[in-house]
C-alpha cells in the first residue's frame, strides 16, 4: 500500500499509511465520522476506558519488545476512574508504545495499527467498523491485483529481455569464421593472431574503431571471452610446437573460439559468475 492512501467510508476520507509493510489507519479520521468538532475528546474518551487500555497493553506486549509493562499496569489500575485522563501522546511517551503513533504534516493526526484502529471504529459504531473493513479490504484487493499485474508484466518483460540477451550473445559474442583474407595476413605478434581468432579484429583495428575508449579490447572483454582467450593461448603454444603456419593456426584457433564461446554462453555456471 502506498503511503498516505485514502479510503472513503460513508462520506469520510480516512488516511492510511504503510510502515515496514504494517498498515496504520487514522484514528483522527475515524473520530471525525462521529463528531468533527470534538475529535481529540473522542479519542481521549476511548483511551481512558479500561477495556481500551487492556487492548493497547496486550497488543504492545505481543508485538513490541521495548514496551514498558510496569507503566502499563499503572494505567490499567487507574483506567475507568473519573480522574483518569489518557491521550495518545501520554500513552506513547510513558510506555514506549508503537501501536499508536502521532504524525504531523498535511496528512497528520493520530494513527493506529489496523488491529487497534478497527477496535476504535467498533467503539464508534459497529456498522461503521464493517464499512471500514469492507473499504480497507477492497483497497488491499486492488493493490494485490495491481501487484500481480506488475509481476506478470515484469515476468513477461524479463522473458523478452532474456531472449534478446541470448540472441545478442549468439550474434555478438560467438566469433565468426575468419575470412580467407584474414587467414592470409601475416600478423606482427601472436597476441593479434589470438585477437583475430576470438574478436575478429586486430588491436589497432579496435583502437581505430573505439577512439574514445582507453586501454585495449581485452579490457572490455566478457568473462566468457577471457576464459576462451586463456585456453587459446595454451592451444596456440601447442600448435606452434607442431610447426603449423600462422594461417593454419589462425583457422584452428578460430574454430576453438567458436566452439568454446558457444559452450560458455550456454553454461549455467558461468551465468552465475556474471
Amino acid at each position: 500500500m502506498a503511503k498516505n492512501t485514502k479510503i472513503n467510508v460513508q462520506g469520510v476520507d480516512i488516511v492510511l499509511y504503510e510502515d515496514n509493510i504494517t498498515d496504520f489507519i487514522s484514528l483522527t479520521d475515524i473520530a471525525r465520522h462521529k463528531d468533527p468538532e470534538h475529535i481529540d475528546t473522542i479519542i481521549q474518551n476511548w483511551m481512558r476506558n479500561r477495556n481500551t487500555i487492556e487492548l493497547l497493553g496486550f497488543w504492545e506486549t505481543i508485538y513490541n519488545s521495548d514496551f514498558k509493562p510496569l507503566e502499563f499496569e499503572g494505567f490499567r489500575k487507574q483506567a475507568g476512574l473519573n480522574s483518569f485522563v489518557m491521550t495518545p501522546k501520554r500513552w506513547i511517551e510513558s510506555t514506549n508504545a508503537i501501536g499508536i503513533v502521532s504524525k504531523s504534516g498535511r496528512y497528520g493526526g493520530t494513527f493506529a495499527h489496523k488491529d487497534i484502529a478497527l477496535e476504535f471504529a467498533s467503539w464508534i459504531s459497529i456498522e461503521f467498523k464493517l464499512y471500514v473493513i469492507k473499504e480497507f479490504q477492497r483497497l488491499k484487493d486492488d493493490e494485490n491485483d495491481r501487484l500481480q499485474l506488475e509481476w506478470n508484466l515484469q515476468r513477461t518483460i524479463s522473458k523478452i529481455n532474456y531472449q534478446i540477451h541470448t540472441d545478442a550473445i549468439k550474434e555478438n559474442m560467438v566469433p565468426k569464421e575468419v575470412t580467407r583474407q584474414q587467414a592470409s595476413y601475416t600478423y606482427a605478434n601472436e597476441a593479434d593472431l589470438l585477437n583475430v581468432a576470438l574478436f575478429g579484429i586486430t588491436a589497432k583495428e579496435w583502437r581505430d574503431n573505439n577512439p574514445g575508449k582507453s586501454g585495449n579490447m581485452r579490457d572490455y572483454a566478457t568473462l566468457e571471452q577471457l576464459v576462451v582467450l586463456s585456453n587459446m593461448e595454451s592451444i596456440n603454444a601447442l600448435l606452434i610446437g607442431q610447426n603449423l603456419s600462422q594461417s593454419e593456426r589462425l583457422i584452428q584457433l578460430n574454430k576453438v573460439a567458436i566452439t568454446q564461446m558457444k559452450s560458455l554462453t550456454e553454461s549455467k555456471a558461468i551465468k552465475k559468475l556474471n
